[in-house]
């Protein structure tokens, strides 16, 4: 059973950066691809980027286009979230997740992905 475990979260001023970091225990290449969401209080789970195995394609919101960078590391197995430009609307907890097919890839749409970590907490503050 695969296990997702995040890292890399905490407090930082707006404009600042945080480097995300999701380490699966157990085998993840059969999963087409990987995910960071993220869910503020009181608001809708979103999808932030996610990143295709493989070939690497990548796929990301509009809300976070141009700051933020999904990457991997396959001799890790690692997925990376680099955070740039953080606004005080960033502030979430922010969620790794790894696609229920080896075919397909919802890319941002949650209803794709059947492993999810716990979480890491980010806070932007103005």
């Amino acid at each position: 059973q695969v296990q997702l475990v995040e890292s890399g979260g905490g407090s930082v001023q707006a404009g600042g950066s945080l480097r995300l970091s999701c380490e699966p225990s157990g085998y993840t290449y059969s999963r087409r691809c990987m995910a960071w969401f993220r869910q503020a209080p009181g608001k809708e789970r979103e999808g932030v980027a996610a990143i295709y195995r493989g070939a690497g394609g990548t796929d990301y919101s509009d809300s976070v286009k141009g700051r933020f960078t999904i990457s991997q590391d396959n001799a890790k197995n690692t997925v990376y979230l680099e955070m740039n430009s953080l606004k005080p609307e960033d502030t979430a907890m922010y969620y790794c997740a790894a696609s229920s097919s080896p075919y397909y890839c919802s890319g941002l749409d949650a209803s794709g992905y059947n492993v999810w970590g716990q979480g890491t907490r980010v806070t932007v503050s103005s």
